[in-house]
């Protein structure tokens, strides 16, 4: 009969901050409180720039607001999901590489298309809008 005691130490070893590189990151108060206030910054920016009117080109002002975003994403991920190179062997900071191409996609092809309905819907002449019942 044999015991199952590897597991039992794998366990003991895991606990006491021996498991060889593959602890989870713990935040501290301290991080918590950083990471809020960043997110408030990050959050109140963009508001300011639109409701403010602060740039005067709306492009600049779109890409000051994706620009941000992205940020508060990656700040997110750094502070309360706890993602850096130590944790789980690296491939938290895997993981946060991966999000960043998928928001990046996300955020160019969600432009391209707002481009591009707004360069291709169909343009009215004041005649045809007239007729508009």
């Amino acid at each position: 009969m044999t015991t199952n005691s590897t597991s039992h130490e794998d366990a003991h070893e895991a606990h006491h901050g021996h498991s060889h590189g593959h602890e989870a990151g713990h935040g501290s108060f301290k991080s918590y409180v950083t990471g809020f206030i960043l997110s408030v910054i990050l959050t109140a920016i963009p508001f300011w720039l639109v409701m403010g009117d602060v740039l005067d080109s709306k492009v600049a002002t779109v890409a000051a607001i994706m620009i941000i975003g992205a940020i508060q994403i990656v700040v997110h991920m750094i502070y309360f999901l706890h993602m850096n190179t130590k944790s789980e062997g690296g491939w938290t900071m895997m993981a946060l590489i991966f999000t960043v191409i998928i928001v990046a996609i996300a955020l160019v092809g969600s432009l391209w298309v707002m481009h591009h309905l707004n360069t291709n819907m169909m343009v009215m002449s004041p005649e045809m809008m007239k007729n508009l019942p």
